[in-house]
Order: C-alpha cells, then structure tokens, then sequence
C-alpha cells in the first residue's frame, strides 16, 4: 500500500539503458528485451513509464552513447528525466513528474542496477513514494 492516499497510480521508471551503458552488460540483448516486455505490458496496463537518462564527463547528452538504446523507445507522451548522479531524484523533476502523475507505487527497472537502481530505491523509502518495488536490472560487465 502507498504512503500516499491521494496517488493512486503506477508508474514504471527505466533508468539508464544506455547505448554506451550497457554496451558490455552480460546477457544485454535478452535483458533488454525483457526490459521492453516489461514497457509493453505497463503500458498495455495504462501503467505510466518514465525514461532516465544518465550523463557525466563520459556520457555527453546528445552524443550517439547517451541515447536510449533503439530497441527502446519512448513515446512523445511519457516523461524523460535527465540525471546527472547517481540518484533519479538529486536536481532532477522526478519527484515533481511522480506528484504531477499521481503515482503511489512506482516499479524499477534498467542498467547498473548495482549503481542506480538499488540507490534509487533507497532514495525512494526515504521519500516515502512507494509501498513496493520491483528490480529488474542490467548488471555492466561479466557474468556474476
């Protein structure tokens, strides 16, 4: 159950599936298809999706490694929150677009999940936003 009342609704938030980012994620092409089975049903589910795009002296916005991976992409509807630390929500609008959205529960999903997601969820309980979450990551580099 939420913490809020007031915000009945779902969203999805894919965070980072990046083409420089998961260049070399272990099991990247069957990972991000369940990442976009997953886009599919939310959507299907009228179930919002929210796209966060990381950037640092590595990842310049705009450049061909920044974009969303093309097996991706997000409709001109659902909201692209662009970050620039570990956290979706630090000098970001997301947590503005979740109040803007209604949204009570919020289910997670994308790359670096060591990094970002887990960071992110941790940030999330503190912000009170959710009663439950759902990983669904890419892990960068080998085989654990």
């Amino acid at each position: 159950m939420s913490k809020y009342p007031d915000r009945p609704n779902k969203a999805l938030i894919v965070i980072d599936v990046q083409n420089d980012v998961v260049v070399n994620a272990w099991c990247r092409d069957e990972i991000v298809a369940n990442i976009n089975t997953v886009v599919s049903k939310a959507r299907g589910a009228k179930i919002s999706v929210i796209w966060v795009q990381h950037s640092d002296d590595n990842l310049s916005i705009d450049s061909d490694g920044w974009q969303i991976v093309p097996e991706l992409v997000p409709l001109a509807s659902e909201p692209i929150i662009r970050k620039l630390y570990r956290s979706s929500f630090e000098e970001t609008d997301l947590e503005e677009t979740l109040a803007k959205l209604q949204v009570g529960h919020l289910f997670i999903s994308g790359a670096e999940c060591k990094y970002h997601e887990i960071w992110d969820a941790g940030k999330i309980r503190v912000h009170s936003f959710i009663g439950r979450t759902l990983l669904l990551a890419i892990v960068r580099g080998p085989a654990p």
